[in-house]
């Protein structure tokens, strides 16, 4: 019967709507197995070495008491308002919306520690196998309906037909439905993991409580009716009912943020104000808190981004002499330098950053490198190619660290480091073609098995996921 279909329209209808759930299916197992090359190129990413410190200080107790203190997971800005935060591969993605909203340490911690728990339950190597039986799901619907469709159309028999129809579209409406149940699943799985590691780190459940509460509140505001079955996360009012009972069953229930903490926390979020929301933003925020050192901090970059780079100078300056172990208080003097025109001091500034970081982050040593270039000296050239290699070792995805690094070399006459430091940065910017060509450019001028040569080779051979070189 398959092979003579004489409802030809009917069964290619049937096809295409199955055809694409299942590419639905597919588009989902892609986004969660999605390399960092992909993200690169469509997640707008924010890098700044005071707030990565900051996120990576909530997560690592967080980590250890979910067993992924040694497991390598990053933590990856993304600059987006909205309040979210996800997980894919090893890598946990958090909004700068999501960290301007939050007034607390503890609001970001609770989400942290629920996506710590997608991480350490696997569950996205089970949702890729539900997907599987998913696809496998409605594949087989399909296959009945068109069978249906076409029994029908051979018998003249136009109920059968319309009962294939019903296989088809009914197939894919239950293979959706089990993948978005076992999400909710998951998610519930996430919360209840999550309020064991806050207990286990003796921090409160309160901050992720408001979070769900937040999220209520902008539901019920919005007017939407939503059908519980068609939703990936369990319904707000059941979530946060749910939470608040093991949330009010712990000891440290009302335990606050220590107070340097939550300072840090101010600071982050004036500088996230100040830096991607405008001066309005971030002059509505320091309101708040008038005369507190978050709110010196915003004043004082407030004046480097739009005002007198003098007065910049002399508020960083009251702020370093209140802070002077302060790592980032010295990054933001080096900015101001630099925009000064002042690069020799810049430098000075930075490699006091560098040298007072405790979490020797890969960026400072990058922004020393670039005003060690500014000086132009062939000796500051040859510190900042350096510094950079240096900074780049630490954090060996920094795509636009390559492409200074490539400049140094440039500039110092050495082509084939400055060659392959160009394939890093298109490599690791997930431009694997511009890569490659940059790779055997730069082997072509080194000797045939030494370090940079084989690193080449490696670039030229690499093959993203699922395709071929």
């Amino acid at each position: 019967m398959l092979s003579r279909p004489r409802s030809t329209t009917a069964r290619s209808t049937i096809a295409g709507t199955a055809r694409g759930f299942v590419t639905l299916l597919l588009a989902a197992a892609v986004a969660i197995s999605g390399s960092v090359g992909a993200f690169a190129q469509n997640v707008p990413i924010v890098r700044d070495a005071e707030i990565e410190a900051l996120v990576r200080d909530y997560a690592r107790p967080i980590f250890k008491a979910a067993g992924l203190a040694n497991d390598g997971i990053d933590i990856v800005l993304v600059n987006d308002p909205s309040f979210n935060a996800f997980v894919t591969g090893r890598r946990m993605f958090i909004n700068t919306g999501a960290l301007m909203t939050a007034e607390t340490p503890n609001e970001i911690i609770g989400v942290m520690a629920h996506e710590a728990g997608h991480i350490a339950g696997g569950h996205q190597q089970k949702l890729r196998d539900q997907l599987e039986r998913a696809k496998t799901m409605a594949i087989i619907a399909t296959l009945l309906g068109a069978g249906a469709i076409v029994a029908g159309a051979t018998t003249n028999s136009r109920g059968l037909a319309g009962a294939g129809m019903g296989v088809a579209a009914g197939g894919g409406e239950m293979a959706q439905r089990s993948i978005l149940a076992y999400q909710r699943t998951e998610e519930t799985t996430a919360d209840r993991s999550a309020i064991t590691y806050l207990n286990a780190t003796g921090q409160s459940g309160m901050g992720m409580l408001k979070t769900f509460s937040r999220f209520q509140s902008a539901l019920s505001l919005s007017g939407t009716q939503v059908d519980p079955y068609r939703i990936s996360h369990p319904m707000p009012q059941e979530r946060i009912a749910n939470l608040e009972t093991l949330v009010k069953q712990s000891p440290y229930v009302n335990k606050l943020d220590p107070p340097a903490l939550q300072q840090r926390h101010d600071m982050m979020r004036i500088k996230i104000a100040v830096y991607m929301q405008g001066q309005a933003a971030a002059s509505r925020l320091m309101r708040k808190n008038p005369g507190s050192l978050a709110s010196r901090y915003g004043d004082a970059q407030i004046a480097y981004l739009y005002g007198n780079l003098n007065a910049a100078l002399a508020k960083t300056a009251a702020l370093i002499k209140e802070q002077p172990k302060n790592p980032y208080f010295q990054e933001l003097r080096g900015d101001i330098l630099m925009k000064a025109n002042k690069p020799k001091d810049a430098a000075d500034a930075y490699a006091k950053a560098v040298s007072l970081d405790p979490a020797k982050s890969g960026l400072l040593p990058v922004s020393l490198g670039q005003a060690l270039m500014a000086i132009g000296t062939p000796e500051s050239l040859k510190k900042a190619a350096a510094q950079i290699s240096n900074g780049l070792g630490r954090d060996k995805e920094n795509a636009a660290g390559y492409r200074y690094l490539a400049q140094a070399y440039g500039e110092l006459g050495e082509i084939p480091a400055a060659d392959l430091a160009t394939a890093e940065g298109h490599f690791y910017s997930g431009d694997y073609r511009n890569a490659k060509i940059f790779a055997m450019r730069a082997q072509q001028k080194m000797k045939r098995g030494e370090p940079g040569w084989l690193r080449a080779q490696d670039i030229i051979n690499y093959a993203p996921s699922g395709k071929t070189k």
